[in-house]
């Protein structure tokens, strides 16, 4: 049981849980997942950790198929720039390792911004909070418990 599916299941909030077998020789931790569950990389959501003018964390919520666009997550956000975070800074933050960090039951809640394209889906999947662990749920749920601007952040 991880902190995503204990905050899911308080919230009672209707989702599945679908593990893998992780390869950790993967070059990608989300085409995995895709690849491995038969799933469009369209639906499956990787989460990224930025950090914006030098000093503020932000979670990025971005379809596998697709990159994040950090000048997009800046305007989004306010900000002059945006990086990407340390593998350091964002397990810190989250409470993950990365290649498993979930939106949802992060240590800290951090703003968070998902790319528009997850409206025009029935499910997204993201990463149940360990490698080799995907949540399905509705996109309108995902948005709601992580409390996300939904906006034009990946290219």
């Amino acid at each position: 049981m991880t902190p995503a599916i204990k905050a899911l299941e308080k919230a009672r909030v209707e989702f599945e849980v679908t593990s893998y077998e992780h390869d950790p020789r993967a070059p990608a931790y989300g085409e995995e997942a895709a690849h491995t569950l038969g799933l469009s990389t369209d639906e499956v959501f990787k989460t990224l950790m930025a950090r914006l003018d030098a000093d503020t964390l932000v979670v990025a919520i971005v379809p596998v198929s697709r990159q994040l666009d950090l000048k997009a997550l800046a305007r989004a956000a306010g900000a002059r720039k945006a990086s990407m975070a340390t593998t350091d800074e964002a397990e810190r933050a989250t409470g993950y390792v990365v290649g498993g960090i979930s939106p949802l039951g992060q240590k800290k809640r951090l703003a968070t911004f998902i790319d528009d394209s997850c409206q025009s889906l029935d499910t997204v999947h993201v990463s149940g909070g360990r490698r080799g662990l995907e949540l399905s749920l509705s996109p309108r749920d995902l948005i709601e418990q992580t409390r996300a601007t939904v906006t034009s952040i990946a290219r």
